[in-house]
């Protein structure tokens, strides 16, 4: 996979995509980063079904701490790991408060000293919320770099570091979004959907389909 073709898979990606977003529905930088901690290992649907009555009465660190553990899980027990999720919500509203004037912190280093949140979701707010250069890779982002060859990687951290390394500065804003949504709808784990593929001809998975 050379910087050409990386360019060109890119290229097609944005013009399918022009303005790519993130699927979780939000309408603040708070409301993005509860939402967002509340996807680890969940799916987008599960979290805007949970939030949205969660948010009509709780969006901001204050609003959600008056809410209390207990009712906040009432909230969110739809949702894998909701005890611990909302254990670190309720942590993380009070440093919001504390340390950051209720506003969230467009710092990486800040945002991963939140209870709950990783260098992923820190990649994800910086880029949605902020519109920062961030990459975050998932399960389907680091599937669908090591498929094509894009940025081949064991690890998260090491795909990251070669996105952020490869991609054109003019793709890096959208990067993670389109890699994500690719691989949610196109480039799936279990039968990739190749025949359908705008960037078929550009990757270099060995084991294609004619799935489409």
């Amino acid at each position: 996979m050379n910087k050409d073709k990386r360019a060109q898979i890119f290229d097609r990606l944005r013009s399918e995509n022009p303005e790519p977003t993130t699927e979780l529905d939000f309408g603040t930088p708070f409301e993005l980063l509860i939402s967002v901690m509340l996807s680890a290992q969940a799916t987008d649907v599960s979290v805007n079904k949970a939030t949205g009555p969660l948010y009509a009465v709780a969006n901001t660190p204050q609003a959600m701490l008056d809410l209390g553990l207990e009712r906040l899980k009432d909230f969110i027990k739809s949702i894998g790991l909701f005890n611990t999720k909302a254990a670190n919500i309720l942590k993380t509203c009070g440093l919001l408060i504390a340390e950051h004037g209720g506003a969230v912190p467009r710092s990486r280093t800040a945002l991963e000293a939140l209870p709950g949140v990783g260098r992923k979701t820190a990649n994800v707010v910086l880029n949605t919320a902020f519109g920062e250069p961030t990459i975050a890779v998932d399960t389907h982002i680091l599937r669908v770099c090591n498929r094509t060859k894009i940025a081949p990687g064991k690890t998260p951290r090491a795909v990251e570091d070669k996105l952020v390394r490869w991609v054109p500065a003019q793709f890096k804003r959208g990067a993670h979004h389109w890699l994500i949504l690719h691989g949610r709808y196109v480039c799936t784990a279990r039968k990739p959907r190749c025949g359908a593929c705008v960037i078929e001809d550009l990757c270099e998975f060995k084991d294609k389909t004619e799935y489409a």
